[in-house]
């Protein structure tokens, strides 16, 4: 559906902060992970047809980091596993089937900025606030490799599907932004390095492994590049430029089988425009006048079924993810169907305060919130004692009346 939303469109409203990242399931397409300064993780399902009232409840909730979480990443091989990055400079694992992190990831020493996988899920990169990039095995937690990134201030990255290549935006030792080409396997110096522009905005990298394509867009402006990605040199080739004068505050990404195949559209991008309120889509086309099927830029793609279970994946299994053809147009519909575990409340007690139930401010922000949630709370307790007492002396009333009526004497 297209068109201006109501001002009191429905919305999901469950957090008690800012929510700092969402992202969509990548098997199950009405299941959205999102993450919050209130500290949580959460699961929604939005509803068939979309939401018809605002949307307070989520069907998981997930609380084990002590700081607000600030990115959110699913596995992309494996079903109802999630990566979450909070301000502690932890990355939690969460297995969905228990509602539960299973393992912790504690090399960090400052606020991960971006986590990216390699196509099978067997590795994962981050980059980081102390300004390292690291390689890293997420079953066990061991940095495999780490670049030191002082001439090259890293801010995002990912992994060039296959090609055992990772790409970097960032900022060079003159303020302006860049992008570098790594090997996965030794990190100690970039492939090459290239200077973009002189602007400040966050470099946002996207890649298709299918058609080996990198798209790069700039926060707040209006114009996305892209390159093309090949193993030998000069490995990056810059091919054209979409300009736009509305500037973009972030962008989307429709998954490959949603794309429109009989357009030849390869990519599809969701751009967020502030300044005139809307989400507009971006379409790249590759200009072809045949009708028939493009087997050169459709080739056999990453579809909707997992190829791992959590347990498989946990107890060290890789596999790369099953393929699926986007030849007749993406019809089927994922027969999997997210099952929130049914979880007992749980405790972690310290010197006699629950951790989970009062997480400690860190923040004037977080005091303040906490303040106020705890002044309503107390008018709201104030509120119940005071019809409490009036329901007691009604009682006391009426069972003084009792006692005194003549039927009793």
């Amino acid at each position: 559906s297209t068109g201006r939303i109501e001002p009191n469109y429905p919305k999901v409203c469950g957090h008690q902060g800012n929510v700092l990242d969402i992202k969509w399931n990548p098997f199950i397409d009405n299941i959205i992970a999102s993450c919050s300064e209130d500290t949580s993780v959460r699961i929604w399902e939005i509803p068939e047809g979309g939401l018809k009232r605002n949307m307070t409840e989520a069907l998981l909730e997930l609380h084990g980091h002590s700081r607000r979480v600030g990115l959110v990443e699913w596995h992309p091989t494996t079903n109802n596993i999630l990566f979450s990055a909070g301000y502690d400079y932890k990355v939690l694992i969460w297995n969905l089937d228990v509602g539960e992190p299973v393992k912790m990831i504690d090399c960090h020493s400052d606020v991960i900025l971006c986590m990216s996988f390699n196509t099978d899920g067997s590795l994962l990169t981050t980059t980081c606030k102390d300004k390292k990039l690291r390689v890293i095995e997420p079953r066990s937690g061991r940095v495999l490799q780490e670049a030191n990134c002082k001439n090259h201030r890293v801010n995002r990255v990912v992994f060039l599907g296959n090609m055992k290549r990772l790409l970097t935006t960032g900022v060079s030792r003159w303020n302006t932004r860049q992008i570098a080409l790594w090997d996965q396997e030794d990190l100690s110096m970039p492939l090459i390095e290239e200077e973009i522009d002189g602007l400040s905005g966050l470099l946002f990298p996207f890649y298709d492994a299918d058609t080996h394509m990198l798209y790069l867009a700039g926060k707040g402006d209006g114009n996305i590049r892209y390159y093309e990605i090949s193993t030998e040199k000069p490995f990056l080739s810059y091919l054209m430029e979409f300009r736009s004068p509305a500037p973009q505050k972030g962008l989307g990404v429709m998954p490959k089988h949603g794309l429109d195949v009989s357009a030849c559209e390869v990519f599809r991008f969701y751009k967020l425009v502030t300044l005139k309120g809307l989400i507009e889509p971006i379409s790249m086309i590759v200009p072809r006048r045949s009708d028939s099927y493009q087997e050169d830029i459709y080739p056999m793609t990453p579809g909707t079924e997992p190829a791992l279970t959590p347990d498989e994946w946990l107890g060290g299994i890789n596999r790369d993810p099953v393929l699926m053809s986007l030849k007749e147009g993406y019809k089927k519909s994922s027969k999997m169907v997210f099952k929130a575990p049914i979880k007992e409340k749980k405790s972690v007690v310290v010197n006699g305060i629950d951790l989970l139930e009062n997480v400690p401010p860190r923040t004037e922000n977080e005091l303040l919130r906490m303040f106020f949630r705890q002044q309503d709370e107390i008018r709201r307790l104030k509120e119940e004692l005071a019809q409490k007492d009036i329901r007691i002396r009604q009682l006391q009333l009426e069972l003084r009346n009792l006692l005194n009526s003549p039927k009793n004497c």
